[in-house]
């Protein structure tokens, strides 16, 4: 190859690095922004009652947040109820600030009142980091969500006749680019899950597990998860329970 196509070639590589730099140093930009969001929001005196969310206990005590995430989904006694973050989120809204259905999601894809709970659940998540996942799996209730996922994650429905496991239970799966979870393989499921609220470039956003669920749901073509239903909690302790050990690391980065 002559001299100049070698420097041309070189300058492009370079070109490309910085590029790539730069969308990284981007995407942890926005993560911090949405965590540092979600911080102001669960300090803020909102609602009907002009409370803020300090007090909420979110299984570790009340205005914990350390080591909460970590041990989520998990049986709450206060509701009677097996609870996710974002459902947890719900809880005490409406206990201690006083919202009503109203200012909930209906669904958790393409909803506007999702952005409140994309930043609280970054900033609540986030507070875990570097802990392992360890939801408890103890309460009969718990079980019972545990079954109930495992028995969704398989179970085939919808226009194409799809289950969750139809994408997601087996090696080397694609659509397009996109490589997709195996959860039948523990590392796999760990570094999906634990990632997880996360930045999406696809859309400029940090979304939520619930958010993912919703997606999956909507690409196979079953009927739309409601946001905060015990089917999208029991999904998510399966999920949870498949990636235990998982070190998280969140607001991760997905396509």
């Amino acid at each position: 190859m002559w001299a100049g196509g070698r420097v041309l070639l070189g300058v492009a590589g370079g070109v490309l690095a910085a590029l790539c730099f730069l969308a990284a140093a981007d995407d942890r930009l926005e993560n911090e922004l949405y965590v540092t969001a979600g911080d102001e929001l669960y300090r803020a005196k909102r609602g009907p009652r002009n409370e803020s969310l300090e007090s909420c206990d979110f299984g570790v005590g009340p205005g914990v947040l350390r080591g909460a995430y970590a041990q989520l989904p998990r049986y709450f006694a206060d509701s009677g109820k097996v609870e996710d973050l974002e459902s947890r989120l719900m809880t005490c809204m409406t206990r201690i600030q006083g919202f009503g259905e109203e200012a909930f999601p209906r669904h958790a894809r393409g909803d506007a009142r999702m952005a409140d709970f994309q930043r609280l659940a970054a900033f609540i998540a986030a507070q875990s980091n570097g802990m392992p996942l360890a939801a408890p799996l103890e309460h009969p209730r718990e079980v019972e969500a545990y079954r109930i996922g495992e028995r969704l994650f398989h179970r085939r429905a919808g226009a194409h006749d799809f289950s969750c496991a139809t994408c997601h239970a087996a090696p080397g799966k694609r659509i397009r680019l996109q490589r997709l979870v195996d959860f039948s393989n523990r590392g796999d499921a760990q570094q999906s899950i634990a990632t997880w609220p996360a930045y999406r470039a696809a859309t400029g956003e940090v979304h939520t597990l619930q958010e993912w669920l919703a997606t999956c749901y909507w690409a196979a073509r079953h009927p739309q998860l409601r946001y905060g239903s015990e089917a999208s909690i029991a999904l998510t302790v399966f999920l949870v329970q498949q990636a235990a050990g998982g070190v998280i690391a969140t607001p991760g980065v997905k396509r």
